[in-house]
C-alpha cells in the first residue's frame, strides 16, 4: 500500500520543520524541508550574487541558479541540507539569511527552479512537506494538509529561543519585526502566497505543546 502523501504550511516559527521530522519518524515517512531549499538559495545568492550596494542582484541569480546543487543527505538519521557538497544547515538559519529569504521566495523563477525536484520527490509516495504553498501549489493533490498558525508573540518567543540555541545573537523585537515583515511579504506575493488550502486542516498551536499538536496531528491522520 502507497504511504501517503502529507502537507503542512504555516507561519514562521509554528514549528512546521520540527513536527514533520517527528511524524516522519512516526510514520515512517520522509520529511522534506523546503523552506530550507530556498534558505540555501538565500545563502548562495547573499555569497555569490551581490550588487555594488550589498544587495541581492536577482537578476545575476537567475542567471546562475544553473550552478545551484541542493541536496538533503541522511546524516545519523537526519537530513541535511548541502549546497555544491557543502553543509551549510547552520549558515541558512542566520539573521541575514532571514532577513532575505522572503525577497528570494516570492520570485518565480526561483519557485520554478525549485517546483518540479519537490514535486518528483514526492511522486512515489512516503513523504511530508512543509513549507507556506505545498496543499496550494507543490502538493495539491497531497493526501493529507493542514495548516500551522500561532499569535505573533507565541512565535517570536520560540525564534528567539531558536536563534539563542544555534548561538546566533539576536534582539527580540527585531526578531519579532522580522516575523511581522516575513508574513506580510509571504501572505502578499504574486506567485504562490501564503495561504490555506481550502481542504486543509488548521491547527493554532499558540497555546499547544510540541507534543500535543504532533498528536492532533497524528489524531487526524490516523482516524481517516
Amino acid at each position: 500500500m502507497k504511504k501517503p502523501v502529507i502537507a503542512i504550511d504555516g507561519y514562521s516559527s509554528t514549528g512546521k520543520s520540527s513536527i514533520s521530522k517527528v511524524i516522519a519518524d512516526k510514520l515512517g515517512l520522509i520529511h522534506l524541508d523546503t523552506g530550507a531549499l530556498y534558505r540555501g538559495v538565500t545563502w548562495f545568492a547573499l555569497q555569490h550574487c551581490k550588487d555594488e550596494n550589498g544587495l541581492i542582484d536577482l537578476n545575476l541569480l537567475f542567471s546562475s541558479l544553473d550552478k545551484i546543487q541542493l541536496e538533503f543527505k541522511n546524516n545519523d538519521g537526519e537530513l541535511v541540507l548541502y549546497l555544491n557538497q557543502n553543509d551549510i544547515s547552520k549558515e541558512i538559519r542566520s539573521n541575514e539569511v532571514s532577513d532575505n529569504v522572503s525577497l528570494v521566495a516570492k520570485q518565480k523563477e526561483v519557485r520554478d527552479f525549485l517546483l518540479q525536484s519537490q514535486r518528483s520527490l514526492a511522486d512515489k509516495g512516503g513523504i511530508i512537506m512543509d513549507g507556506r504553498d505545498i496543499g496550494t501549489v507543490v502538493l495539491p493533490n497531497a493526501d493529507f494538509k493542514f495548516f500551522l498558525t500561532a499569535s505573533i508573540d507565541e512565535r517570536t518567543k520560540r525564534r528567539y529561543h531558536e536563534l539563542l540555541s544555534l548561538d546566533i545573537e539576536a534582539n527580540e523585537q527585531q526578531v519579532k519585526e522580522n516575523l511581522i515583515e516575513r508574513d506580510k511579504i509571504d501572505s502578499e506575493r504574486e506567485i504562490a502566497p501564503l495561504r490555506k488550502a481550502e481542504d486543509a486542516i488548521v491547527i493554532d498551536n499558540t497555546k499547544l505543546s510540541k507534543k500535543e499538536t504532533i498528536e492532533a496531528i497524528l489524531a487526524y491522520i490516523q482516524k481517516i
